[in-house]
């Protein structure tokens, strides 16, 4: 049940919202969609971990499908982000070891995440598609 409920809300959630909105885009001559998935997908992380990286997936797949009716699809990627969840779940040995482990010593913000957003979807980023956008503060490097 566990796992079925990470993968209805990150496989099934993009792939229903992408459904419900693609040909109004389409209808007014294109778009952007910006999925939501973590660093996790890049890590070892269990049932949340499989299921971003599928979310990674879907994005790149409907970026793809999409391309044809000018529809750009991305994902932002975050890392470690200073929230009240965040503060809840991560012992408190454990969250200043996570913040030097970071790039950039500090935990993201949701304004971080809210400006690569904004960016995904704005004109400026128009040439830009099928991308997994991380917003980690040098979290996780891919090569």
């Amino acid at each position: 049940d566990y796992y079925n409920r990470f993968m209805q809300v990150n496989q099934n959630g993009a792939l229903h919202c992408t459904r419900a909105c693609y040909r109004s885009m389409a209808e007014r001559g294109g778009g952007a969609i910006v999925n939501q998935s973590s660093t996790a997908a890049w890590m070892a992380g269990g049932f949340y971990s499989i299921a971003k990286a599928a979310l990674n997936s879907i994005t790149v797949n409907l970026a793809a499908e999409l391309s044809g009716l000018n529809i750009r699809v991305n994902a932002i990627a975050p890392g470690p982000t200073d929230t009240k969840a965040t503060r809840t779940v991560v012992p408190d040995g454990f969250m200043d070891p996570m913040i030097q482990g970071l790039m950039i010593k500090r935990l993201g913000t949701p304004r971080d995440h809210a400006s690569a957003l904004l960016f995904l979807l704005s004109d400026e980023a128009s040439w830009v598609t099928a991308q997994i956008f991380a917003v980690d503060g040098g979290h996780i490097v891919r090569i």
